[in-house]
């Protein structure tokens, strides 16, 4: 929100030569008043800035003169001077246009001599001959040309020199980049050169007019030979493939140019270009001069790129406008369509596509100039139902889905350019006469573009472009709720930006259009109906992503375009917000009403805070929304107190009041999200206030007595600047106190997080500038140690902040004072980096970098280097010193490192178990990557310990290499404890590691019980069996060593190693020659590196090492990249062929890792080739911004500026360096992938595959990779029909990353979603090499997977084949113009279709042909995918016909002879096209229904494969499935309504099926029958659609054919399941009110059945089902019956369930649980006698729920407890007289308390719906003021325990009850002495990370139950407790102080480091023993004011201070 510093601008002083400068000398007058006075001063200036202040003077200074001074020779001297001047500055020095601008002011007596002086300079420019001075020269000549007379005159006077000179350059560079091809750096700036030439030579043709009388002199003419010379270098360099595809663009536009001004008559230019584009030039019939220069443009063929360079050049440079084109220009103008059209299908290159996107468009824009005046039949030739027009929609439906947005963009252009060629098209007449409805063309292309699915991206900006053209009443009409439909979509982030902008046009337009035909202000409400409904239900009821974007883009929009409705949507939301009040998963109205608020506010249509609060949201809102349930909702509410459209609006007393309570309950958020928008809001907050206070601090000193108060504030300046700094303070204070020991992650973070952005926001001022803030002075002693601890923690994101907090921190603010100390934290820092535990070493690091950079280490470590000390400069002593430190703790960290190396390589299993490696080492990296290694002081000092740093790396390599680099499984070490599994082992070891030849891994190792033991001891027999794997480390403990602790020690430090030596590469300067003084890193020393990541990257095997390596190995490249040494810089290239080869020869002794994945071949491959695309990055990104920039330019002069506007960027990098690289060895690559008939070829192949694998999936190579997608697909699908497993996998491997590749990322569940698909033209336009591929591979495949025998014959190929396939669909846009159709696919899939006419004749042969399909495959898998596949091809609206078509194929039953195969593949690809369909957009108008009724009777026909006719059950469930889909979609008899005839004898059909089925006449099959599972589920589901269609029609019981009693009186559990899934669907939906008409009466009276199924039934998931629907039936409508069908009274049912819920399984015990206490709240509010027979019970109860809230139960046992707790608070928590006894009633509210602190967020949810019921009674309402609020879990716990304190007041219990919570205050419950007994006895492993909390925090819970004891305590009007009590109380709380202070002594020193969780957790419960005392010493009348309670400053003991705070805090 801060206003950003206006960037210095840096101008680069200009000078002159020492000759000029005498001259000024000489002729500066004494008083300094002349020109030349003014330059030499000038001149003498070292300031640029300052110098363009005295060269504006210099005009004013001539005007002054008179005429006659032109002639004085002092002026003529200074304009020469100042001539040279101009040519001697850089072009991008704002010098040269400074000076240009100003002298194009000259007086004009002055101009003639001024010209003499530019023209001589120019000439002395043009006589250079150093080659790499020519740049300057050819830069200076545009800027001559560019907006300066005296420039262009000067050019004008030497055209002949400067085209000669041009010409010149041009060749001499281009033969000069030729000499240098390999050496990037050098080409680079050449090609820029040549590009810079060629951009002025076409920049000088068309600006000096006399180029354009060239034709009318001699050919001999100098300058006709250098115009000529230019041409042919253009023709040249146009196709030169090796050039910069820029300077082959600006060579076309160069070639046509040229030819516009030299060939005559101009009439004939457009014959010839066009001659030139079609390759039909008459030799004889041009000049010689023109065969000549553009031989290879006439003579030979061209390439692609040449072609479609001269077809943009032919659009730019020639004039299409004013009707200066006739017939051959526009003949010229559909030549080039034509062309278009044809490159378009042949250019497959990411770069070239994006040329031919722009120039497409650019014909548009040329076809609309000539269209205003063209002739007739143009116009036939281009009206909207040509065959150029069609194929123009063909490109724009083709590319609209494009993954480049260049090019998306320019589809858009060229859509919204052919509606207007359409306009320019039609007769006026016919258009005024008939209007829209006539225009066909408009009509067509509106429906056609509202019938495609929303998922297509272009379908958003082609509907804006026409709601532009023909505005948004048609739509409307056509689509009326289709601003619904576009806000449904607006819950996919990748579609939102599109939806909103379309979404914004169109209610922009229907805005004007209401407001242009009303005649008062009626017309808002039609709009608000039409675009702020939808909104506000979304709002409301939307899902959670669906809101987020809506707000974030649409609603602004909204706003924006009409302010004045917000307060409408106020309104409305107001008035809901108390009935919609939301919850964990819904924002409900107060939600929405936030939202709206806040986006109001953010975008200015909120005026001020104040007017906010008063007329639009009361303070009781704000309150609600900072602490409600969905965060969301909080996120927001805090939005609008933080956010503004001014910077400097002043923040309200309420505001920061609300900021501060938001915090308060905020700061432990679990999700991340929330967290970061915590953060950021608050940061602008607090940019809020800084930037106000400043404007306060003016105020307040330019204010006088008269002046106004603060219009605001309505209060003194200097009152609201102290309620600032009084604001800051307390949050500063609230965020240090959240610092809390035991505090969780989230505070922690968010908490430092904000601390940071406050003293990044509040500097340390210097100077006069005035700070309302600083956090430095609130920080003290306390507090420093509170940060220093967070270094403690196990997340690192919490350490770093702590660090960069530290570290914005003034050094003074805390000192060390203490050597011993500093010392000991020294120590422990060292320790840890040597600890077991992996984050140990993380802690040291930012221990030992915090120590560097304060200068704090202890001066023990300075003893031997006291010289360099003392040697500091003061000037520099801030840097050296760091430098120094950091030196010395590498010294150090190195010479513990080389010991501990050393004796790893006697016993690697002894460093793993005491000392792994791995720390030290990344103590290194961190010291090195905080040091700024480039300006070192102390070089000399650095170089030995590199030296022995790169060493020490390679040494630590070599000894874990072994494990890294070993075939053995992951884990897996050569010991073990049993001679059996010892000897398994030894087996294992021989199969999986034939190539290995590193001993370690000979023999399986059983390991004794040594002290120690070295690698020798891995000789040792396999019978010498010991009891255990022990070692003991340096301080004697004995630790097991496990297989996990040396693969860690291993992986992690060769990881480390990588990093480290990644870092070295990217930090350290490279001596540029072997004896230079300026770097660090050797040549040597990098190709050392180069060959250990090379070794490790092919070898290992471990994946977390070779992509660790892979890591450093890519820093390595980019300083190769970036390195001017030659050799380096080709070494990756050489690398990359060095291992193509070896994997090519596939020599059986190669050390190639020949994994199945090849490990870490792959990325060595990627960081090879990625090294030549580091800045291809760039260039793409570069190119489609400027193809967004060339959509804004019409004009080809303008044009030609912007088209060479990023220069800089696309000639970073030579073409030739990066792409033939890629396109070799992909070609390579590719080859190696194919199938082939050698054996001995098959570890290339796989190697090939998983490298091609590799490559696809690496985005970085962008488009770059797409021309190789269909050969690798090819190869995919080639090698799935290997014989070689390996083989087969990395095919399948490469074919899953290719789908991703063409499809995009999934982003749905639904595997076919037509998110990740696309349409078959777009498809094949892309990789046409595909179509005929997979059309003959699915022919093969067809002609194979059946035969007449019926054998299963499966081709490998054919799943691969209909997975692409089934991505596939044909678009409703799709044309008749493309060859690339799908019908020829579609009788390959099916056994014979109905097609459409389009599709028949393409079908004719295939039909005739194939008669075998994949629809018939014997495997049931593949007739599924054929199915699946099917329904793409399909239009949608040609479905039903097609469903049709394949129902009256099937046979009949009088038929002898037929396949169930046959059969089933049939009724497959039916039951999905009928899915497909019944899922589409039809399906609520008439249209639908009466093709799903002629569907219906089809399927009569067939009915007997759904009978017992039909002996296949398989057949007959597909049927059935069928016959179910029907009945959910047609229409359903009700009650009085009849549906149509047919319809009636469908369902009468379908119970006849069903009344004839076994589920009436009974089973004799078993499940031994295939298909009889299959057959039941849909048997079973038709039957319930049957019966509860028939219920709800209120039919009698004996009509219908099978009811719900019978069917769960079934014997198939099968049977019993589905229908009680219905069931409970059914009654759950009655029960929440969501059913319209409730129960049918059928259904109603069911509770007698469902006791008896309750009772009997033995399937667990039926059980289940059962006691669910028992739950969400009322129990008054069951209870009374089960005495008599059970048995059994309340109190034995209630009994029974609650055994249930102790013994079963943690599903049933969770549903039996809610059941029981369903049932006991209904008791509890029936009549007296019926709670007196189930009160004995309630004890066992309690003890359930209770049971049940254990944290390591699974989550559906707590939420369960949570419901009951729930259901039961009226009655058992909060009833004013208790049912329960004081100890059950407490036992319950701590389960509540302990739900709220779970760690899973469902959990605290659930807990949280109690809390806000028990604020909701009668008696507790006025407990809190959020009562009937939705409250988060965080607030709910305070609320929780005001409300129990509340209570046990009005119960009268506070005697009883204040023992038991200060019992929960001390932490009784918790044992604190097991625990402590615990601490001693457990063993450190591993991957233990002791005890990490998400969420619950101990001591929150403390404060909070201090803070309302202390409360109720002080409201009591008697002492609660008798003396005896308090007595007990207190000498236990005494007892557990001294015991703490005591194992406090028992801690080592920096115990906070070392031993952080026992430090940790008697920090805790000391707080939690001062808060009881307390308690006590109140409750005695002795209360302590100085004791201390849960404050970040509280110290545990005074051993741990290390620190000294300043004694007085500074304010």
């Amino acid at each position: 929100m801060g206003v950003k510093k206006k960037k210095e601008m840096q101008v680069t002083a200009l000078t002159i030569c020492h000759q000029d400068l005498e001259t000024l000398r000489f002729l500066a007058d004494v008083e300094g008043k002349n020109l030349a006075s003014l330059l030499l001063y000038c001149v003498q200036l070292t300031d640029g800035v300052s110098q363009i202040h005295y060269v504006k003077q210099i005009v004013p200074l001539l005007e002054k003169a008179d005429k006659n001074g032109a002639c004085d020779p002092i002026i003529r001297s200074c304009l020469d001077i100042l001539a040279g001047i101009y040519l001697s500055l850089s072009v991008k020095n704002p010098l040269k246009k400074v000076l240009a601008s100003s002298l194009n002011g000259l007086p004009e007596f002055f101009l003639t001599e001024a010209i003499q002086s530019f023209t001589s300079r120019l000439q002395e420019e043009l006589n250079t001959t150093d080659l790499y001075s020519y740049r300057k020269v050819i830069d200076n000549i545009s800027s001559c040309m560019e907006n300066f007379d005296l420039g262009r005159a000067g050019v004008n006077n030497l055209l002949k020199n400067v085209l000669h000179f041009l010409q010149k350059s041009l060749i001499e560079i281009s033969e000069e980049n030729r000499k240098f091809a390999g050496n990037r750096i050098v080409q680079t700036q050449l090609m820029n050169d040549l590009l810079v030439g060629t951009r002025v030579s076409v920049m000088l043709v068309q600006k000096i007019q006399d180029i354009q009388r060239i034709h009318l002199k001699t050919s001999s003419s100098p300058t006709w030979q250098s115009m000529c010379g230019l041409l042919s270098i253009f023709t040249k360099f146009l196709s030169d493939d090796d050039l910069l595809q820029t300077i082959q663009s600006t060579s076309g536009l160069a070639v046509i140019l040229f030819i516009k001004a030299m060939f005559h008559p101009p009439e004939k230019i457009p014959d010839l270009i066009s001659s030139l584009l079609l390759r039909s030039v008459d030799c004889t019939s041009i000049p010689d001069w023109f065969l000549n220069c553009c031989r290879s443009l006439c003579c030979t063929d061209v390439s692609q790129s040449t072609l479609l360079f001269l077809c943009q050049g032919t659009l730019t440079m020639l004039d299409w406008q004013n009707g200066s084109m006739d017939l051959s220009g526009e003949a010229l103008l559909l030549n080039i369509v034509h062309i278009l059209f044809t490159l378009s299908s042949q250019i497959k290159e990411s770069t070239l596509e994006l040329f031919l996107s722009r120039i497409l468009a650019s014909w548009t824009n040329s076809a609309i100039h000539v269209l205003k005046s063209s002739s007739p039949s143009l116009k036939n030739s281009l009206n909207g139902k040509s065959s150029v027009v069609g194929r123009l929609l063909e490109y724009v439906y083709t590319h609209w889905e494009h993954p480049l947005d260049a090019l998306r963009h320019q589809t858009k252009i060229i859509f919204r350019n052919i509606l207007q060629m359409h306009q320019l098209t039609k007769e006026k007449s016919n258009s005024e006469v008939s209007g829209l409805a006539a225009d066909h063309f408009i009509c067509d292309l509106t429906e056609g573009l509202l019938r495609l699915e929303w998922h297509v991206k272009g379908k958003y900006t082609c509907l804006g472009c026409l709601v532009d053209y023909i505005g948004i009443g048609h739509i409307l009409a056509l689509a009326k709720t289709i601003p619904s439909q576009i806000l449904e979509v607006m819950g996919d982030q990748s579609l939102v930006p599109y939806a909103s902008d379309l979404l914004e046009t169109m209610f922009r337009s229907h805005k004007n259009h209401l407001k242009s035909q009303a005649l008062d202000s009626t017309w808002i409400d039609e709009w608000h109906e039409t675009w702020v409904s939808p909104l506000l239900f979304i709002l409301c009821e939307g899902n959670l992503d669906q809101k987020s974007y809506v707000i974030d883009y649409y609603l602004p929009k909204l706003l924006n375009c009409s302010p004045e409705s917000l307060s409408y949507m106020v309104k409305i939301l107001q008035t809901s917000a108390d009935a919609k009040t939301g919850s964990y998963n819904s924002r409900g109205a107060l939600g929405a009403l936030m939202a709206c608020l806040r986006t109001a506010r953010a975008h200015g249509h909120l005026q001020s805070a104040t007017d906010t609060w008063r007329n639009l949201v009361s303070s009781a809102r704000i309150k609600q929304g900072l602490i409600h349930q969905h965060c969301q909702v909080r996120i927001d509410t805090l939005g609008l107190l933080c956010e503004s459209n001014r910077s400097t609006e002043i923040v309200s007393t309420e505001e920061m009041q609300w900021i501060q309570f938001f915090i308060t309950y905020n700061l432990n958020s679990q999700s991340p999200g929330v967290r970061q928008q915590i953060c950021s809001l608050l940061k602008k907050l607090f940019c809020r206030i800084q930037e106000s206070s400043q404007v306060l601090y003016k105020q307040e000193q330019s204010r006088s007595k008269h002046e106004p108060e603060n219009e605001l504030t309505k209060q003194h300046p200097s009152v609201s600047l102290q309620q600032y700094k009084n604001f800051m303070s307390s949050i500063c204070s609230h965020l240090f106190e959240a610092l809390f020991p035991g505090s969780s992650y989230p505070t922690r973070f968010s908490a430092l997080t904000i601390l940071g952005s406050i003293a990044e926001v509040f500097p340390v001022t210097e100077g006069q500038v005035q700070a309302v803030y600083q956090l430095s002075h609130d920080i003290d002693v306390g507090r420093f140690q509170t940060l220093m601890e967070c270094f403690t923690s196990t997340f690192e994101e919490v350490k770093i902040l702590a660090f960069d907090l530290l570290m914005k921190l003034p050094k003074t603010v805390v000192q060390f004072q203490d050597s011993e100390k500093l010392q000991g934290l020294f120590q422990a820092a060292l320790e840890l980096s040597s600890s077991t535990k992996p984050y140990d070493c993380v802690t040291a690091s930012y221990l030992l970098n915090f120590l560097i950079w304060q200068d704090v280490l202890p001066s023990s470590l300075f003893d031997s280097l006291k010289t360099q000390q003392t040697a500091c400069e003061d000037g520099d002593k801030s840097a050296i010193v760091v430098e120094r430190n950091t030196l010395m703790v590498i010294k150090c960290l190195l010479e513990n490192l080389e010991e501990e190396v050393s004796q790893a390589e006697n016993s690697l299993l002894q460093a793993a178990a005491s000392f792994p490696l791995y720390g030290r080492v990344h103590c290194v990296t961190g010291a090195l990557q905080r040091l700024s290694l480039n300006n070192l002081q102390l070089v000399s000092e650095w170089r030995p310990v590199i030296e022995k740093l790169l060493l020490m790396s390679y040494r630590l390599s070599a000894v874990v290499s072994p494990v890294i680099q070993s075939s053995s499984p992951e884990g897996l070490i050569p010991m073990d404890t049993d001679s059996e599994s010892a000897s398994r082992l030894q087996t294992i070891l021989n199969e999986i590691q034939p190539r290995d030849t590193n001993d370690y891994f000979t023999q399986a190792k059983i390991l004794k019980e040594h002290d120690s033991f070295d690698l020798e001891d891995l000789n040792v027999s396999v019978q010498n069996i010991g009891a255990s794997a022990e070692v003991k480390g340096k301080e004697r403990k004995t630790c097991d060593v496990t297989a996990q602790m040396v693969l860690v020690c291993c992986w992690r430090s060769m990881k480390e190693v990588a990093l480290l030596l990644g870092t070295l590469c990217q930090l350290l300067p490279m001596q540029s020659v072997p004896e230079s003084s300026n770097g660090l890193l050797t040549e040597e020393q990098v190709k050392e590196i180069g060959d250990y990541f090379k070794q490790h990257l092919l070898q290992s095997r471990h994946r977390g090492a070779f992509e660790l390596a892979y890591t450093g190995f890519v820093k390595l490249t980019e300083i190769l990249n970036r390195c001017p040494n030659v050799s380096l810089q080709k070494l990756p290239e050489q690398w990359l062929w060095n291992v193509l080869e070896e994997i090519k020869c596939s020599d059986p002794s190669s050390k190639l890792c020949a994994t199945r994945r090849s490990a870490g071949i792959p990325f060595y491959i990627q960081i090879c080739l990625f090294w030549t695309f580091h800045i291809n990055g760039i260039i793409m990104c570069g190119l489609h911004v400027w193809f967004l920039l060339l959509s804004m330019f019409q004009n080809p002069s303008m044009l030609l500026h912007s088209f060479l506007l990023p220069q800089a960027l696309l000639a970073s990098e030579p073409k030739k360096g990066k792409m033939d690289l890629l396109k070799i060895t992909m070609k390579e690559l590719i080859s190696l992938a194919g199938p082939t008939d050698d054996s001995q070829s098959t570890v290339p192949q796989v190697h090939a595959l998983n490298i091609l694998r590799a490559l696809f999936r690496d985005t970085r190579l962008g488009e770059n990779i797409i021309p190789y997608v269909a050969d690798g697909a090819k190869a995919a699908i080639l090698g799935f029909t290997s014989p070689v497993w390996a083989v087969r996998n990395s095919s399948t491997l490469l074919f899953s990353t290719l789908i991703t590749r063409i499809f995009g990322v999934k982003r749905g569940k639904d595997e076919l979603s037509k998110k990740n698909r696309m349409t078959g033209s777009e498809f094949f336009s892309r990789f046409p090499e595909l179509y005929p591929f997979l059309l003959q591979q699915l022919e093969a495949v067809a002609n194979t997977v059946d035969s007449d025998t019926g054998e299963l014959n499966r081709h490998p190929s054919m799943f691969l084949l209909l997975l692409v396939l089934g991505r596939l669909y044909p678009s409703p846009m799709d044309g008749t113009y493309s060859a690339l159709s799908m019908a020829p696919f579609i009788p390959f899939i099916m056994s014979g279709i109905f097609c459409s006419d389009s599709q028949r004749v393409a079908l004719k042969c295939s039909l005739t042909r194939s008669s075998i399909r994949c629809g018939r495959s014997p495997d049931y898998r593949s007739r599924e995918m054929a199915a699946r596949a099917l329904v793409p091809f399909v239009m949608v609206d040609e479905i039903p016909t097609t469903i049709r078509t394949l129902l009256a194929k099937l046979p009949n039953c009088t038929d002898q002879r037929f396949r169930q195969n046959h059969i089933h593949g049939t009724l497959l690809q039916v039951f999905h096209l009928l899915q497909a369909f019944t899922d589409s957009k039809y399906r609520l108008n008439t249209y639908f229904q009466q093709e799903l009724a002629d569907v219906a009777v089809c399927t009569r026909a067939k009915l007997w494969l759904a009978e017992r006719q039909n002996p296949c059950l398989v057949t007959r469930a597909v049927y059935i499935d069928i016959l179910f889909l029907l009945t959910r979609c047609l229409d359903k008899p009700t009650k009085g309504n009849q549906p149509a005839v047919e319809c009636l004898g469908f369902w009468e059909d379908v119970r006849r099926i069903i009344s004839g089925s076994e589920l009436i006449t009974g089973f004799t099959y078993t499940f031994t029958v295939p298909g009889l599972p299959q057959y039941l589920q849909s048997l079973t589901k038709l039957a319930i659609t049957t019966a509860a269609v028939a219920a709800q029609a209120g039919e009698q019981a004996g009509n219908i054919p099978i009811s719900f009693s019978q069917l769960l009186e079934s014997s198939f559990p099968e049977v019993r399941l589905l229908t009680l899934e219905a069931l409970l669907e059914r009654f759950s939906t009655a029960a929440l009110g969501l059913g319209e008409k409730g129960l049918p009466p059928l259904q109603r009276n069911m509770g007698e059945t469902f006791l008896m199924l309750a009772v009997k039934e033995n399937h667990p998931e039926c059980f289940c089902k059962i006691l669910k629907i028992l739950h969400c039936m009322d129990p008054s409508e069951w209870l009374s019956h089960m005495q008599r069908c059970i048995h059994l009274t309340p109190k034995e049912f209630l009994i029974w369930t609650m055994d249930i819920a102790s013994n079963e399984r943690s599903e049933v015990q969770s549903v039996a649980l809610r059941l029981a206490s369903r049932v006991i709240a209904h008791h509890l509010q029936m009549c007296e006698e019926t709670r007196d027979s189930v009160a004995p019970t309630l004890k066992q109860w309690v003890q359930l729920v209770v049971s049940s809230c254990g944290e390591h139960l699974p989550t559906e046992s707590r939420l369960a407890a949570a419901e009951a707790l729930t259901s039961t608070t009226p009655f058992l928590l909060t009833s004013p007289h208790p049912v329960l006894g004081l100890q059950d009633t407490l036992a319950l509210w701590r389960c509540v308390l302990t739900l709220l602190q779970s760690e899973e967020q469902a959990v605290r949810d659930a807990a949280t719906g109690t809390v806000v019921t028990a604020m909701s009674q009668e008696n507790t309402c006025r407990s809190t003021e959020f009562a009937f609020c939705q409250v988060d879990a965080s607030i709910a716990l305070t609320l929780a325990l005001a409300v129990l304190c509340d209570l046990l007041q009005q119960w009268d219990q506070l005697a009883l009850g204040l023992p038991v919570l200060l019992g929960w205050l001390l932490g009784e419950d918790d044992d604190f002495v097991v625990h402590l007994e615990n601490t001693h006895q457990v063993e450190d492993y591993l991957f233990e990370k002791a005890e990490i909390n998400f969420w619950a925090e101990t001591l929150i819970f403390v404060k909070y139950l201090h803070e309302h004891l202390l409360r109720l305590l002080s409201t009591s009007s008697r002492r609660p407790l008798s003396p005896e009590s308090l007595r007990h109380l207190r000498r236990t709380a005494s007892e557990q102080g001294h015991l703490l202070s005591q194992l406090f002594r028992e801690l080592p020193p920096a115990a906070e480091f070392l031993k952080t969780v026992e430090f940790t957790r008697l920090r805790i419960q000391e707080e939690r023993t001062l808060a009881c005392l307390q308690l006590l010493a109140f409750l005695e009348g002795k209360e302590r004011e100085d004791t201390p309670v849960l404050r970040a400053s509280d110290s545990p003991a005074e051993a741990n201070q290390f620190t000294l705070a300043k004694t007085e805090t500074a304010h």
